[in-house]
Parts: C-alpha cells; sequence; structure tokens
C-alpha cells in the first residue's frame, strides 16, 4: 500500500507543494488539513438501489505521458472502497465515522503509475441491513478527487464507468443452532461464475456502464459535489473531514497450518504452502491453526471444481459437542463454529478470493464438498490488519509467566484496535465507553501516542443526545446508552490531560462533560445519593447468585454504587475545569460531589461490618462499591487499607474471583472491573498485593489463551480488550511508572514489586524513553533508574521520596 500519511506529509514538508491551496483549516485535535473546496462528484450506479446490499465496481483509464513525481488523490465511499491502480492493491477505507464526520483517505499513486494508460479501480460496497452495527451510512457512493490540477483527470464524474458486481455479496448468517451476540458484519458469498474477473482491465463489458450522480432524487445540477464538514449542503449527507489516523497495516502473515484432515485428500499437510487436489464427489475438511489469534484478511486461490462448495468458517477457539471451548489448543474432534464465507468455484484457473472486510480467526476450517470436477486448493494468504502502532515499552521480569502475561495482553489489544478501538474484533467490533477508556491507557502505557485516543474520546463526545449524554458506544446505527459509561468518558478525558501535554483538545472537549454532569444531576436525590437511572446502568459482567439487578436498589430506587462512579466523574471534572475550564462549573461540580459523598456514607456504611453496601437496604455488598469508596476517599484515609484487606481476603479464597467466602457475601469483580481493583490497592497503600489478584492470567495461560477473554466461566470472545489492562497495570503499578502531573510533565516512579526479585522496564514519553531496573535480595533492594533529557520528577519507595532529573541514577532501597 502506498500512502501519504498525513502527519508524514507535514514532516516531509509536502503542503502546501503538494496540498496547496485545498486546505482550508486544521482540525483542533487531529492537525489535519481540511479541503476548502470540492470538485469530484459523490458516484454510484444510474439504475441500481442504493440503499440495499450492493457490490460495486468502478474505473476509469487515464492517459500519462510521464510519470509524476506525485500523484495525491483523496478518497471515500458509502459503505467502504478498495482501491487498486493497474491492478495493484492501493488501499481501502474509510475509517469509520458518523455522517457529520465521514472520513476521506489520502494516497499518492505516484509508485504505481506507468507511462501511457493506467487504469484506476475500486471495489465498493455496501452490506446494507447485514452491515455492522458500527457502519453508518446514507446511501451507496464513490468519490475520488485529484489533490491539484494535475491530478484532476481522477476526478469521480460521469466519465468513470460502473458495473454492479452479483458474484461477491454479503452473506446472511445461517441458523446452525448456536447463538451469540453478533454486532459485526456478515459473512460474504463468492459466486465465480457470476463474478467479473475482469473488471480491472482497461476494456469494459455488457455490464459496465457510465456512473451517474449518487444523489439522483435531486433536481440540483450541481448536487452531489463533496463538501467538507461545515460547508452548507442541503444535496449532500457526507460532511468529509480527512482520516486523522494512519492506514490500518496490511501486512502478510501466517494464515495457519493443517491440523486436522476429514475425508481423503493427497498431501494435506502441505497446504496452504502448496497446492492439494480434492478429487470429484469428495467431501473433505482441512482444520488450520494459527497458534494465536489474529485479525486479517484471508485470501484462497483456487483452480477448477466447477459445481463444488467451499466454506471458510473462522473461530477463535474450537467448540465440543455441547458447545463449550475448553482448552483453548485442543483440537481433537472439535468444531470450527462461527463467521462463514461461501464459495461456488465456476471451473476456471487461478481464482482468487479475499474478504472485503476482515476476519477474526485463529481456526479457519476449510469444507470442500466438489461435484464432478476435482478442486484444487492452490493456496491460502493472509494479510494482518490493525492499528500500526509503533511498540516503546518494555516489561521483563524474574517471572516468566508475568511476561507472558503482558504480552498476550498487548496482542488482545492490538486486535482490538483498528479504525476505532474495539470491544471484540470477533463478535461486535463496537467502541464501547468503559472498554475503551482502558484501552486508551494501555495506548499511552505501550505507545506513547494518543491519535487513536482522540479518536475515541471525539466520537463519544459526538455521540451525546439531546439529553446530554454520550452512547455507549460509537460509531453506531443503533443507539445504546449505558449512562455509567457517560461517566467513564469523563475519566477518559482525564486520563488524556494527565498523559499528553495539549490541554487545548482538553478545552474543545470539556463542554460535553457538563452536559452529562448536569444529566446525572437531575436524578441527585436530596440526601446525595442518585436515584435509578433509565436505560442499562452496567457496571460490571457479573450474574448474582440470586439474579438481582446488578447495581441493586433500595425501597427509594437509590444505589450508591453507581454514585461512586458519579462521585467519581465529578472528581475529574472539578480538576479539568479548575485547569482548562470555569471555576463557575468546578463551583457547581463540588456541591454537587460534597452532598454525593456525604450521601453514600450517611446510607450505605454499614460500620457493624465495616464495609460499604451497595445500597441503604444494606442487603448487598460488592467489591465494586468498596473499591470506589476507597479510590475516590469516601472511606477516611485511616480505613482504606483495612477495607482492601477484607476484599482482598476474600477474593484470595475465592474459588473464581466473581464469588467469595465470608460474611457478608460480597459480589466480586470480574476482569473488566478488576482494574479499579488494582487503582483502589494502590491507593490503600497495597499496591504490593497487586500481584496476588492475577491467579485467573496465570490460569488463562493454562487453558492455551492466546489473547484474554470477556468474562468468567463459558466465555463468548476470546479476545476482550478490557481483559487486558494487566500490561498497563505491570508498567504502572508494578514498574510504578506514571505521570507526576498533567501533560506528563514530570514523572512519579513508584514500583509494587511484591513478591518480584528483578524487573526491568521502559515507558514511552515525548522526550524520550524511561527506563528502570530493579533487584531485590535478601530483603535489598536496588534500583538502576534512567530519565530523558529534561524530564524530572520523583522515586517513591516505602514513603521515602527521592528526586529525580534527567540521566541515570543509581538507588539503594531499604
Amino acid at each position: 500500500m502506498i500512502v501519504l500519511g498525513k502527519r508524514w506529509m507535514r514532516v516531509a514538508g509536502l503542503w502546501p507543494a503538494v496540498l496547496g491551496c485545498a486546505v482550508l483549516t486544521v482540525s483542533a485535535w487531529s492537525e489535519t488539513p481540511v479541503r476548502a473546496r470540492w470538485s469530484g462528484q459523490w458516484i454510484s450506479h444510474p439504475t441500481a438501489p442504493l440503499k440495499e446490499a450492493i457490490t460495486l465496481h468502478f474505473k476509469k483509464a487515464i492517459e500519462l505521458g510521464v510519470v509524476p513525481g506525485h500523484f495525491v488523490v483523496h478518497v471515500s465511499a458509502d459503505n467502504r472502497f478498495v482501491l487498486y491502480v493497474n491492478g495493484q492493491r492501493v488501499g481501502d477505507g474509510p475509517a469509520r465515522g458518523d455522517l457529520p464526520h465521514w472520513r476521506y483517505e489520502t494516497f499518492d499513486l505516484a509508485p504505481m503509475l506507468k507511462a501511457g494508460t493506467n487504469v484506476l479501480a475500486a471495489t465498493v460496497w455496501n452490506f446494507g441491513v447485514y452491515a455492522p452495527v458500527a457502519q453508518m451510512t446514507d446511501r451507496t457512493a464513490f468519490l475520488v478527487e485529484g489533490d491539484t490540477e494535475a491530478e484532476k483527470a481522477a476526478n469521480t464524474d460521469s466519465s468513470w464507468m460502473v458495473e454492479e458486481e452479483p458474484g461477491q455479496v454479503p452473506l446472511p448468517r445461517k441458523d446452525n443452532g448456536f447463538y451469540a451476540y453478533m454486532a459485526m458484519g456478515p459473512g460474504e458469498t463468492l459466486k465465480a461464475s457470476d463474478y467479473d474477473w475482469d473488471w480491472m482491465s482497461a476494456t469494459g463489458g455488457a455490464r459496465w456502464v457510465h456512473a451517474g450522480r449518487a444523489l439522483r432524487e435531486s433536481i440540483n445540477p450541481h448536487a452531489g459535489t463533496a463538501a467538507s464538514r461545515g460547508r452548507q449542503d442541503p444535496d449532500n449527507a457526507w460532511q468529509l473531514i480527512a482520516d486523522p489516523l494512519p492506514h490500518m497495516a496490511y501486512d502478510k502473515t501466517d494464515p495457519g497450518h493443517v491440523v486436522r484432515t476429514t475425508g481423503t485428500v493427497n498431501n494435506a499437510n502441505s497446504f496452504p504452502n502448496a497446492a492439494v487436489t480434492v478429487a470429484a464427489h469428495s467431501r473433505v475438511h482441512l482444520m488450520l491453526d494459527r497458534a494465536e489469534l489474529t485479525t486479517g484478511y484471508p485470501k484462497l486461490l483456487f483452480s477448477g471444481g466447477k459445481g463444488s462448495h467451499v466454506i471458510l468458517t473462522y473461530a477463535e477457539a474450537l467448540y465440543d459437542k455441547e458447545q463449550h471451548k475448553g482448552n483453548r489448543n485442543e483440537v481433537g474432534d472439535r468444531q470450527a463454529i462461527g463467521l462463514m464465507d461461501d464459495i461456488y468455484p465456476d471451473g476456471g484457473a487461478h481464482r482468487v478470493f479475499e474478504t472485503m472486510w476482515w476476519r477474526t480467526w485463529r481456526y479457519l476450517d476449510v469444507d470442500v464438498e466438489t461435484g464432478d470436477e476435482a478442486l484444487t486448493l492452490d493456496g491460502l494468504e493472509a494479510h494482518y490488519s490493525a492499528y500500526p502502532f509503533k511498540v516503546t515499552a518494555e516489561f521483563h521480569s524474574s517471572d516468566p509467566e508475568l511476561d507472558k502475561i503482558w504480552q498476550i495482553g498487548w496482542h488482545t489489544a492490538q486486535l482490538d484496535a483498528h479504525e476505532t478501538y474495539m470491544d471484540t474484533p470477533y463478535y461486535e467490533q463496537l467502541q464501547y465507553g468503559g472498554d475503551t477508556r482502558l484501552q486508551v491507557l494501555i495506548t499511552y502505557a505501550m505507545t506513547g501516542t494518543d491519535l487513536l485516543p482522540r479518536q475515541a474520546i471525539q466520537a463519544l463526545d459526538d455521540s451525546r443526545n439531546t439529553a446530554g449524554i454520550t452512547t455507549s458506544r460509537y460509531p453506531s446505527q443503533l443507539p445504546q446508552y449505558i449512562p455509567p459509561f457517560s461517566l467513564l468518558w469523563i475519566g477518559m478525558l482525564h486520563d488524556n490531560y494527565m498523559y499528553r501535554p495539549d490541554t487545548e483538545f482538553v478545552k474543545q472537549v470539556l463542554p460535553g462533560t457538563r452536559t452529562v454532569l448536569d444529566w446525572f444531576a437531575s436524578y441527585q436525590h436530596p440526601d446525595g445519593v442518585l436515584g435509578k437511572l433509565p436505560w442499562w446502568s452496567f457496571i460490571d459482567w457479573i450474574e448474582t447468585e440470586t439474579k438481582r439487578d446488578f447495581p441493586s436498589y433500595d425501597a427509594n430506587n437509590e444505589s450508591c454504587l453507581t454514585t461512586m462512579q458519579y462521585i467519581g466523574a465529578l472528581e475529574d471534572a472539578i480538576d479539568l475545569e479548575k485547569a482548562v475550564g470555569s471555576q463557575e462549573h468546578a463551583t457547581i461540580d463540588s456541591g454537587r460531589l460534597e452532598r454525593a459523598k456525604k450521601g453514600v456514607v450517611a446510607q450505605c456504611w454499614d460500620a457493624s461490618k465495616q464495609l460499604f453496601a451497595d445500597n441503604a437496604a444494606k442487603d448487598m455488598y460488592s467489591e465494586h462499591t468498596n473499591m470506589l469508596a476507597v479510590l475516590h476517599d469516601v472511606a477516611p484515609k485511616k480505613d482504606q487499607a483495612a477495607i482492601m484487606r477484607r476484599v482482598v481476603a476474600r477474593r484470595v479464597d475465592g474459588s473464581d474471583g466473581t464469588k467469595q467466602v465470608g460474611d457478608p457475601p460480597m459480589i466480586g469483580a470480574s476482569f473488566y472491573f478488576r482494574f479499579y481493583l488494582a487503582r483502589a490497592l494502590e491507593h490503600a497503600g497495597m499496591g504490593d498485593d497487586y500481584l496476588k489478584t492475577l491467579g485467573d492470567w496465570h490460569g488463562f495461560l493454562k487453558m492455551g489463551f492466546t489473547t484474554w477473554p470477556e468474562q468468567p466461566g463459558d466465555t463468548r470472545s476470546d479476545s476482550h480488550a478490557w481483559t487486558a489492562h494487566p500490561t498497563y497495570d505491570l508498567l504502572n503499578l508494578v514498574a510504578g511508572i506514571g505521570p507526576a502531573s498533567p501533560g506528563f510533565k514530570t514523572v512519579r516512579i513508584a514500583p509494587h514489586l511484591g513478591d518480584l526479585t528483578s524487573l526491568e522496564a521502559s515507558y514511552p514519553h515525548d522526550v524520550g524513553i524511561i527506563h528502570v531496573k530493579y533487584a531485590v535480595s535478601g530483603g535489598v533492594a536496588h534500583a538502576d533508574v534512567e530519565l530523558p533529557a529534561g524530564l524530572t520528577g520523583e522515586f517513591v519507595w516505602k514513603g521515602k521520596t527521592t528526586a529525580l532529573k534527567g540521566g541515570k541514577v543509581a538507588l539503594d532501597l531499604k
């Protein structure tokens, strides 16, 4: 893929020389150019339905006397496109957004051009009612615009040709007895006999016609000309902004190796590196295992086999007959169940099926049933796709399993990061506020970058409804509201304020936090406690043994647990308002905070049990309420360690982390909410107990997980980034590295080594890499600390603080 990345162009000095007069403004958060004028038209098929599921091919031949040094184009589509030049894949897009913030991608085509005739071609598709929930849309359309006069031949208008492609279309999910909530897109069907295998050539065929305006219902002759966000255009649904993100990776990767063959085929184990032939009138299954989960584009190459049927099934793990997963390394007679693609060969040679959208798999089942003609599987390739992070963090310790936990957590986070963050790359592919806060912190700790985090913060800000709160997930064509996630979004913005130096971005988003808190204040009762909220007050993915609601409520419909989250958001908002916002709003929030804290102490502190109850009826207790009471200083400092000792003692005794022993019975946090358990332990001065809470993660290793699961037990998703937070914790809590002041202007290093005897870690900072190395022997600890030049901070060990400055320092610790 040849790409002119926006930030790369700026560094290389290619604008205004390349982007010239096209630059209108610079977005406050992305530093990405916005085009002042567009000439390209949104085009589509002139007669095909534009809001139904459809696949289109577009192409245009352009003549060049010489190959230019640059040939920059801006490209977008609804739903999506894959762009080719002279048969070579250039890239895809656009990155997901909503209609008021519709992305376009920028590519430099020059490396793929030649003197003479050049064919620009694109596949554009709209999955209609089968589209992913995260995919927003108006209608099927395509847009290309040359950056300057020199590239205007590429502009989309009626000179482009278009055909409907019936040969590759969405495959509605089939009822195979397996059910799980799925919000990702469909599988795909390739009917090779209907497919135009010559569609990228300069010549056309019977199906090709001149493209028409996508907004064909408008009588305005200029309707359909592209327009940037902020330009008044009553006919245009897409308000264009430049995609501020780098293009997603498209890197060749291992599709897997054969671990089981059902049926007869010679040399099956040589596939996919060598071709294998399935005889006529045969049924064969080839089960491939990658040994770890990935996200990418599979590409099946095949010849012959007219009348055959091939099914590709993608699975995170294999299932037994009762549809339980078990050890992820076990194959035996287990089956792949889940998303499928259908392929119907036409007998032609060297056919290729590549999915239009990426897939998620560790196991890939190739199910072949032939008719009267043998089918040759020429090979199977795959291209990894995810956000192209550059990792600069490192972690090594005296516990090899701990190193694996750190590595697998990052692998999980990588697969859950694409054009947006995603809760799961397999089932939903949605950017949820609660999940994303943890993913953003992992990104800061591992890479020190903030483009994808800013995207998430801005997207959720854009999602706010007329009442003032954010949706639970965005972008999303299906609105869903989890009010506590709006509170965590405020925490996400505060995290950005602490880790990143750009306060202008925080100022831009801060007004949205006020509408969220105003909404919550409308549910704050006179006693300071929140009443029952509308929609779904999701806190954590647990199921109480009594099947009661969680959070629970008393006779006044009040919840101290949701109020604890409200308290945390108010604290973050007050901090932001005092620093970059309004003292008036800080005062308002301070009043709300004082009432809320007094209310939960008065209503929910149980002096007899020395714990906070979840509600004033004191009939339910949870780790969640107590850890938040400690974290937000609702519990007095003198009581915090005792409260957390009660929580940790129960957790150590518990069987699976969510069920605990003792009186009163206490609901334990699942994998997701244990992020806040770690924060509360550190806040209470018990950070050295953190490593004792990782028993489940050690257990995952024994079960063959290569990414971390969604929840305890027979989990749906095997790759959930909210369970990857130990990767952050090991750097920030165990290695002890984090910001001491807003914008990470100073650093605080306060390690909590537990029983470790050695640890070495690197941590990214805008001015360089922070490096620490610890050794413990005979109860004596030694630390080597290196800060980049210009960075100052402090080192904290057992209550003693030592000032730090740029350079290396050796510390003997007692």
